[in-house]
């Protein structure tokens, strides 16, 4: 049997209660069709921070850097800022490790009310390591009345043109469309550049039909027309924003999974739901697991179980379909636990 070896990072809120249930789905799928799991668990937090001054220890990234995989339950917590919490663990995962791809389907499955009358089947593909999101920047004249704030984007050639042609082949593979995320009408100097290097990818891509939509008229329109999108690529800061509109849009955030993807796979790649720490309803039992079992389906894809990962999504939709058992955000009143029990007795 083939065994995987999976850094795992419950973290803090409600991921400490998803990636259980999302692990044990994906045992579940391995002895159907013939993998394992070695789990290595990190107890890397908020917690940890107020312990020890640290999200993780100081040697965290060369602990991870041997193992196939990381999986990531959430991060936050009331008493730390999340600014330090996502630098000083998430972020720097997914630079160090090249992750620049983060990667987040979105679907409405049968059974699941939606605020909107559409069929919806799309993905984001958001740049993951650079844009908006950059270290540059700092804070001068703290507490006077001059204070200020700089915070530099940064868009190189070779980090726009990577993702840019991760987004052209997926859609190549899916239906054929893709839909560039900008807003060159107002910022003058990244966005146009964004838009050149768009340009220049879709003449590598002919077989790709794609349009391009400033940002503020694409969320009116996901909101609006969410079926007509199939593939949406934007920025750190603009694929970030999308993702979680759209999963909305698709019924609840607490069903949206991410992968955030070295694709060369030169380094591990990490999976995760996109739901947060919810630290107000964690430790009750009532998170959503869905985010967090189709991440880890994600992941069992990346691995190249493919047959594994579609069962274990048809899975989440058969449970769904049926209406029976559904948690509290998407109208129902089960728990994590029966919502898992539910997935596992049809990959039984």
């Amino acid at each position: 049997m083939e065994t995987h070896d999976i850094a795992v990072i419950p973290g803090d809120g409600i991921g400490l209660e998803v990636t259980p249930a999302a692990l044990e789905v994906t045992r579940a799928a391995g002895r159907r069709h013939g993998f394992g799991l070695r789990l290595t668990e990190y107890d890397w937090s908020c917690a940890r921070y107020l312990s020890t001054g640290a999200m993780m220890p100081f040697d965290g990234l060369d602990r991870l850097r041997g193992h196939d995989a990381i999986f990531l339950g959430a991060v936050g917590a009331p008493g730390v800022a999340d600014h330090v919490s996502l630098w000083g663990l998430l972020i720097p995962i997914r630079r160090a490790f090249r992750q620049y791809v983060n990667l987040r389907p979105v679907r409405l499955f049968e059974g699941v009310e939606s605020p909107v009358r559409a069929e919806i089947d799309l993905v984001v593909v958001r740049e993951n390591t650079e844009g908006e999101y950059s270290e540059i920047g700092g804070r001068m004249n703290r507490g006077f009345p001059e204070e200020l704030a700089v915070q530099e984007a940064v868009f190189t050639r070779a980090g726009v043109t990577r993702v840019l042609d991760y987004a052209f082949d997926l859609a190549a593979r899916r239906q054929g469309h893709l839909t560039s995320a900008t807003k060159s009408n107002g910022i003058v100097h990244t966005l146009p550049f964004w838009d050149e290097l768009v340009n220049e990818r879709a003449a590598v891509h002919p077989g790709v039909r794609w349009d391009q939509e400033h940002i503020d008229a694409l969320c009116a329109k996901l909101v609006l027309e969410p079926g007509r999108f199939d593939v949406i690529v934007g920025s750190n800061l603009f694929g970030d924003i999308l993702s979680d509109l759209a999963a909305a849009v698709a019924g609840s955030i607490g069903i949206a999974p991410s992968a955030n993807l070295n694709p060369e796979r030169e380094f591990p790649s990490m999976f995760e739901p996109v739901h947060g720490s919810a630290p107000d309803i964690a430790g009750q039992g009532v998170a959503n697991p869905i985010g967090a079992i189709w991440s880890a389906a994600m992941m069992v894809e990346h691995l190249g179980h493919e047959a594994a990962a579609t069962e274990m999504v048809a899975a989440i939709a058969h449970v769904l379909a049926k209406g029976h058992v559904r948690t509290r955000d998407l109208g129902g009143t089960a728990g994590t636990q029966e919502f898992t029990q539910a997935v596992l007795a049809h990959l039984s």
